[in-house]
């Protein structure tokens, strides 16, 4: 589904030879990938010891900050390295800006996501190419150049 005034939106993704199940467990993820730092934080619980984590260094306000009843918690980054992530947080909104297109900041995501799978340059961009219309393409390969790169 998709999120509505700003709400969350939580995928999961597995792959393999054989998936039992689309879900993931608890302290079972490789990697969390998130566009806003306190989501990133908010399901730190999934990842494995270990784990990797890339997200953007973009602050969405979540209601209860917006309305006062809470404050953003600070050196979230931080805070999830020291729980034992491994943390990789990028400004994606000004690199997909850069590329041009300021709604480009999944691709910087998969970018820089692309250094922690073993999986060729090529099959990254046929992935893109697959799933992005023609007149987007030359921005969103711009966006997980830019993202790899950073």
């Amino acid at each position: 589904g998709m999120s509505q005034r700003g709400g969350s939106v939580v995928t999961y993704v597995r792959y393999g030879d054989k998936v039992c199940s689309p879900v993931i467990d608890q302290g079972q993820a490789d990697a969390i990938v998130s566009f806003e730092l306190l989501e990133a934080a908010r399901w730190l619980r999934f990842l494995k010891p270990g784990g990797q984590v890339v997200t953007n260094t973009q602050q969405i306000e979540p209601m209860p900050v917006i309305t006062g009843a809470a404050q953003y918690p600070e050196q979230l980054a931080e805070k999830m390295q020291a729980a034992g992530a491994k943390v990789d947080a990028i400004d994606c909104l000004s690199l997909a800006q850069e590329a041009g297109n300021a709604k480009a900041v999944n691709l910087v995501l998969l970018g820089r996501l692309s250094h922690y799978f073993d999986f060729p340059e090529n099959v990254w961009q046929e992935a893109i190419e697959a799933c992005v219309p023609e007149k987007f393409l030359d921005v969103n390969k711009k966006a997980f150049e830019l993202g790899k790169n950073a």
